[in-house]
């Protein structure tokens, strides 16, 4: 694998949670008992991305502060012999080699990508958005890093959507595209595509499809000359889909074209409130120490709610 590098952007403001995010990151609020950025980062690395970049902003210092050390804590845990507590420690600080620049202005997702450009330099590499936990069972980014290598142009994940549901996401334009040929990208027939055309939170009338594009990428250095000539589109903000589009009309010479990997796994939306609820339960219920006393009071919970 030549893709050794990923972005995560991760200087929103979180305004959804607050107040608890007034002076807690968004990507620190904890999902059962790991914040959802070490998700993020464990995905990374679990798929060979062991260099690791955060776009961060004012108010982030804790991210820093998660994957460094800290050495009055170790002591005590150590001096206790809690060994069990020390490796959940010291897990965060061994997982990646982890760097940290400022978006400084607060200027789109494509803005914070392309901050990323001095680190990344002239190779692929990976962008993984910290509101998209992808279940560890189901792995998406090898697939996806398999499929630039072979093509060489940029990767978006894609998930099917309720039409009414379009109008949050990114929106794909696709056309059939074989794989098979392409060692180590695993994909069931149909579900790899070649992406024609990007809409960015289209309504029903105008969207092309029900594939939403959701916060996996993988994208050709191609990317930052494009960002750089890219004008503020919806909201006012350099939006990446908007750079993705002009890849995607681009020769193959040249750094473009991009693709799709449909996505039909386990994955939880830690973006929104409610979904964040959904997800802190979901996981629960499916680990190996906390699951079957979690289900045990879950299930007569839920039966009782719905008497």
């Amino acid at each position: 694998m030549t893709i050794h590098k990923a972005v995560i952007p991760a200087a929103g403001l979180g305004t959804r949670f607050l107040p608890a995010t007034k002076s807690i990151p968004k990507e620190m609020l904890p999902v059962v008992d790991k914040p959802a950025i070490q998700y993020v980062v464990e995905e990374a690395v679990a798929a060979g991305l062991e260099d690791v970049l955060m776009i961060t902003g004012r108010g982030k210092r804790t991210l820093e502060d998660h994957f460094d050390y800290n050495p009055e804590l170790e002591a005590s845990l150590d001096a206790k012999g809690d060994t069990s507590r020390l490796a959940q420690v010291h897990q965060p600080t061994h997982l990646a080699d982890v760097h940290f620049v400022r978006q400084g202005q607060p200027l789109g997702l494509g803005h914070a990508v392309l901050r990323a450009r001095h680190h990344v330099g002239a190779e692929p590499f990976a962008v993984l958005l910290g509101d998209d936990l992808i279940d560890e069972r189901d792995p998406l980014l090898p697939t996806m890093l398999a499929l630039q290598e072979h093509t060489g142009g940029s990767v978006v994940a894609l998930l099917e959507v309720e039409p009414e549901q379009i109008h949050l996401y990114g929106c794909a334009s696709v056309e059939a595209f074989d794989h098979t040929a392409f060692a180590g990208v695993e994909a069931a027939p149909g579900d790899v595509v070649r992406v024609r055309g990007l809409v960015e939170k289209p309504t029903i009338a105008d969207a092309p499809s029900n594939l939403a594009v959701i916060g996996r990428y993988v994208l050709s250095p191609t990317v930052f000359d494009v960002l750089e000539h890219t004008a503020p589109g919806r909201g006012g903000e350099i939006q990446l889909t908007d750079a993705l589009e002009t890849l995607a009309r681009m020769p193959a010479e040249a750094g473009g074209g991009v693709y799709g990997v449909v996505f039909r796994g386990r994955r939880y939306d830690t973006g929104d409130r409610l979904d964040y609820l959904k997800a802190v339960v979901q996981i629960a219920a499916d680990r190996d120490d906390l699951g079957p006393g979690f289900r045990a009071w879950l299930v007569p919970f839920a039966a009782a709610l719905d008497a």
